[in-house]
């Protein structure tokens, strides 16, 4: 298994290329043993990483993204004892404060499928650095995503008092809120976290609007989404969802068939025409007019 974080994401895209161009020999340079270690990893060779891994460390026990990613391997492979001694020995080479070795110690615990023993890794990094939102930023999200809500709330409301305030965080704690119906709270976090041009967390905006059949915040979230993804087939579906549920019935045909141009699902795109002829005809209805009737003019 790949081993990912959000800080591993420029670094993937390099190791990607890097991949790429060994294969067909354009490479000039010879990989570093991290970049080898990554390529192993993409291969799903786990304890082949871990060898290049300790014998990096071996000769530059410094290196302190090795000795990450070495707790990682051991993890991946199921060696949890050779993960934690991995992780004594990054200690060493840390100031006392910094949180890293444990922040990867629960990563490999992760990777191992044993989440509670993360959890508690995430929560010592937190003690280890009562400053740092890393820890409780880290157990937080992680908790959030394996569907801890009030587990995930209490190590996010901690990293907020830290200082966390990016966008995955923000998301997170918008998705913890819904879960825990602090509508207003959800609210808050998504229009922070939007701000900063996220288009998830307009998607999170209009979700909770459907959570509340607040189809006008729905509304806004699918507009939003449309603004930074303008061929979102999905947003697109949910926009002209909300426009008719707020009775605007030739907005929401236009939307309709907007979504329907960028290939919205065909199922979900004649449940919402036959919810529009439905409401057509509830109008025609409370208006007083029979079929009889209307025939006649």
């Amino acid at each position: 298994m790949i081993p990912r974080t959000k800080s591993n994401g420029p670094r993937s895209r390099f190791v990607g290329a890097a991949v790429l161009a060994l294969s067909i020999g354009v490479g000039c340079a010879k990989p570093s043993p991290i970049e080898r270690a990554l390529s192993l990893f993409h291969q799903h060779r786990e304890a082949e990483a871990a060898r290049v891994l300790e014998a990096e460390v071996a000769v530059h026990p410094q290196n302190l993204e090795a000795r990450g990613l070495l707790v990682r391997a051991y993890g991946s492979t199921g060696d949890l004892g050779a993960a934690r001694r991995a992780t004594e020995e990054y200690r060493k080479q840390l100031a006392p404060n910094d949180p890293a070795a444990d922040i990867e110690l629960g990563h490999a615990y992760e990777l191992a499928h044993a989440f509670e023993e993360a959890l508690d890794a995430y929560d010592r990094a937190a003690e280890i650095a009562p400053q740092s939102p890393l820890g409780p930023r880290e157990g937080g999200l992680r908790a959030a995503r394996w569907g801890l809500a009030a587990e995930a709330d209490a190590r996010l409301r901690e990293a907020a008092r830290r200082g966390a305030n990016d966008v995955e965080f923000l998301h997170a704690r918008g998705l913890v809120a819904i879960r825990l119906d602090q509508f207003a709270e959800a609210e808050v976090h998504y229009r922070a976290c939007a701000k900063q041009g996220a288009p998830e967390c307009h998607l999170g905006l209009a979700s909770l609007g459907l959570k509340k059949n607040d189809y006008v915040l729905a509304l806004e979230g699918f507009d939003g989404v449309l603004a930074l993804r303008p061929h979102d087939a999905d947003a697109a579906l949910g926009r002209s969802y909300s426009l008719i549920r707020l009775g605007r019935a030739r907005d929401a045909e236009v939307a309709l068939n907007f979504a329907a141009s960028l290939g919205a699902s065909a199922v979900h795109v004649r449940k919402q025409r036959a919810l529009l002829r439905g409401r057509a005809e509830a109008e025609t209805s409370d208006a007083g007019i029979s079929d009889d009737d209307a025939s006649q003019h």
